[in-house]
């Protein structure tokens, strides 16, 4: 999710939280917003390298819910029926999809009823993700996404403990949806969907590589992902040795010789 206020106000907001490449399709930017004015105009400097556009509906982090975003609106559907009218307005294109991921409310017929309102109001697709905002690591509720799934007639994806490959299979089987959503699990193992069980280090290698050819990701952003997805390669007394680490430089030398990777020493700017 990129916060949309700032996405707007600041080219180096735009710099560090957003890029792609022409290979990096099909592409759909999620955003957190609290009025439409800046929903829309973060999506028109996206619309013309992205497929879609998303409404974050549904972050229940404080922060979030401080700064009137994510979660939020859930309490709020007459904010989510004027993003989406503008957003309609504004990027009239039917091919540019525009989604929304939602959590369930306790009643789940309150939850059902905006799922309709939304369908009627033009979102191309709904991702719901089976707890309420009050809930952290209680199971998610799949009955509810089933629900839902069969109260509307636009695609549904769900989302919630999708935590290995498995999973997307059961859930589907389980509730009948058109596609599977992951968030954690894909940063411990962006290679989830490709049916692997932890990262495999090809993966891993493929990353600071990218890191090696466009310098532009923050340190903070390019160690973080490392973190998640050495996870289950490392012991613990590795993982606190390995978080402490304060420079590029010592991240890529302690990767490449633990795990036996090759090292790119090519420098970007002689290309």
């Amino acid at each position: 999710m990129i916060t949309a206020s700032s996405f707007i106000k600041s080219a180096k907001a735009r710099e560090v939280d957003f890029s792609t490449d022409p290979n990096d399709r099909p592409l759909i930017v999620q955003f957190g917003a609290s009025s439409p004015s800046d929903f829309v105009q973060a999506a028109e400097y996206v619309a013309d390298v992205s497929d879609g556009i998303d409404i974050n509906c549904g972050c229940p982090q404080k922060w979030a819910i401080a700064e009137k975003i994510g979660g939020y609106l859930l309490s709020h559907p007459e904010i989510i029926h004027d993003m989406i009218l503008q957003m309609r307005n504004r990027i009239p294109d039917e091919s540019f999809t525009k989604s929304i991921k939602i959590r369930v409310e306790d009643d789940i017929t309150k939850t059902v009823d905006l799922c309709r309102q939304l369908e009627s109001g033009g979102v191309s697709f709904i991702t719901v993700h089976g707890r309420t905002i009050r809930q952290k690591s209680e199971p998610a509720n799949w009955d509810a996404i089933k629900t839902i799934k069969q109260s509307v007639r636009i695609p549904v994806f769900g989302n919630g403990d999708i935590k290995v490959p498995g999973d997307v299979d059961r859930m589907v089987a389980a509730t009948g949806v058109d596609g599977v959503m992951a968030a954690n699990a894909l940063l411990m193992n962006p290679a989830l969907f490709a049916g692997h069980e932890i990262t495999p280090l090809e993966c891993v290698a493929d990353w600071l590589d990218i890191n090696e050819k466009d310098t532009t990701c923050p340190f903070r952003i390019f160690h973080h992902h490392l973190i998640w997805m050495l996870d289950k390669h490392m012991t613990k007394a590795e993982r606190i040795g390995f978080s402490d680490y304060t420079t590029k430089e010592q991240v890529v030398e302690y990767v490449t010789s633990h795990f036996d990777l090759p090292r790119n020493t090519e420098n970007p700017e002689e290309k």
